[in-house]
């Protein structure tokens, strides 16, 4: 497919009746972006039932880490739903599953031997570590960061604190939980300055919060990620998660660390945390793990995970179709697309970090590997916010066939499949410097 190619107005015919039905049956829950009804995809190329062709920035958010329908992919999906599509892993054995527990043990994050628990999301994977927390310690308090995101099921949700929408309603929440501020230079919570970004961060949280607040020896788990996905693609200096080891084993506190969506290769190392030399003791994956089938996993030291028999399950979890996608896309990783989000990734930062010289909206450039984030400003003194126009931008590059999305309240997220060219990488630049000049023409900040 040529990428990208609009030959129609968006939403095109087919697409705007599609919507419409939409609206009929669909949740008002869900958030879209913009009016895209896609037909089929391929590698980055999605084509909508319109027939116009889009240059995929998003990947289903982070998940289509091969690419839409790789064919090795496919074929080991093919595959193995020829044999047998479902056994529940919970009350009986197969292949799959050992295998993919296998394969994650040899590049987990963490020295020593390994276990895996298998769930079908990201939430689940939120959740699985949670209770396997609380058994492991004895403990019932968890601490998470401002800005995170972990889910919205009732336990993960209680430790997301990203947008107000995505709690207000469900309250109350799981007791125990304490925010403490994440550490990012750029806009930082606490004044700090940039030799010492986290140190701020973390003196609130342990001579303040575990002063005055909550008692460390009741405390099972820190959960953080390594860069805040929704909350908009903050990367935590390395002294930071160096700092929060520490502070774990000084008071017997589990590091649970999310690589929900910066994890499967996605940061040009196979997880995020790899780039600080700090060790988990627990990992929640799940997004690019299966290539786009569902998948969730918590990832444990295996003296932690320990508890019995019905203690925790799921049915449909490490389904063996989707295990077997998984082994596949880990194959792919190790074989050539680690190394390819490390290369492209860097020449699509640079790229878009080349554009602030001419683009005032632009107030930061972050990222590691294909995971960056555009962060929109009014002003790049004052770093006022610029919401709206961040919105429009989103708009703006889908109609000239570019998809990306929102992160947190202003900055927009590059998470294409790890097979991103370096052609397709500077075509994405320079969509988006379009899309950035149509809406400064047009915003306060222009």
């Amino acid at each position: 497919m040529a990428v990208p190619d609009i030959r129609t107005p968006l939403p095109g015919p087919k697409a705007a009746a599609l919507i419409a039905r939409d609206a009929a049956v669909i949740s008002p829950s869900y958030t879209r972006s913009y009016p895209l009804v896609i037909a089929r995809g391929e590698g980055v190329a999605v084509e909508d039932v319109d027939g116009n062709v889009f240059l995929d920035c998003a990947a289903g958010i982070a998940v289509n880490a091969t690419g839409h329908s790789h064919p090795d992919v496919v074929r080991a999906i093919t595959e193995q739903a020829q044999r047998f599509i479902h056994m529940s892993g919970t009350d009986f054995y197969y292949e799959p599953q050992v295998r993919l527990a296998e394969a994650l043990a040899e590049v987990a994050p963490m020295r020593g031997p390994v276990r895996a628990f298998f769930g079908n999301s990201g939430t689940e994977a939120i959740e699985a570590c949670i209770k396997l927390a609380r058994y492991a310690t004895g403990r019932n308090h968890l601490v998470a960061f401002l800005g995170g995101f972990h889910g919205r099921t009732l336990g993960s949700l209680s430790l997301t604190a990203s947008k107000t929408v995505q709690r207000r309603g469900f309250g109350p929440l799981v007791p125990g939980v304490v925010h403490a501020p994440y550490a990012t230079c750029y806009r930082c919570p606490v004044g700090a300055r940039p030799e010492s970004c986290g140190a701020e961060c973390l003196d609130v949280f342990e001579h303040q919060t575990l002063v005055q607040l909550i008692s460390p020896d009741e405390i099972a788990a820190i959960v953080v990620e390594p860069i805040q996905g929704e909350g908009g693609y903050l990367v935590a200096p390395d002294q930071f998660l160096r700092r929060l080891r520490t502070i774990a084993d000084t008071h017997g506190i589990l590091l649970v660390v999310d690589e929900v969506q910066s994890g499967m290769g996605r940061t040009g190392r196979m997880f995020a945390i790899e780039h600080s030399g700090v060790q988990p003791d627990i990992v929640a994956i799940a997004k690019g793990i299966a290539s786009g089938m569902p998948l969730g996993v918590a990832l444990s030291r295996a003296e932690l995970m320990t508890w019995p028999p019905g203690a925790h399950a799921s049915t449909f979890g490490g389904n063996p179709v989707a295990c077997a996608a998984a082994l596949e896309t880990l194959r792919l990783l190790k074989d050539q697309l680690i190394r390819n989000a490390a290369v492209v990734g860097s020449r699509l930062r640079e790229g878009l970090a080349s554009l602030a010289a001419r683009h005032p909206l632009i107030g930061d450039v972050r990222g590691r590997g294909l995971m960056v984030g555009v962060e929109l400003v009014r002003d790049r003194t004052t770093k006022e916010r610029a919401i709206e126009e961040r919105n429009a931008v989103v708009y703006a590059a889908f109609r000239r066939g570019l998809l990306v999305l929102g992160a947190g309240k202003n900055t927009v997220r590059f998470c294409p499949p790890l097979v991103l060219t370096a052609a397709q990488a500077d075509t994405a630049v320079r969509l988006f410097d379009e899309a950035l000049g149509e809406i400064e023409r047009s915003s306060p900040a222009g």
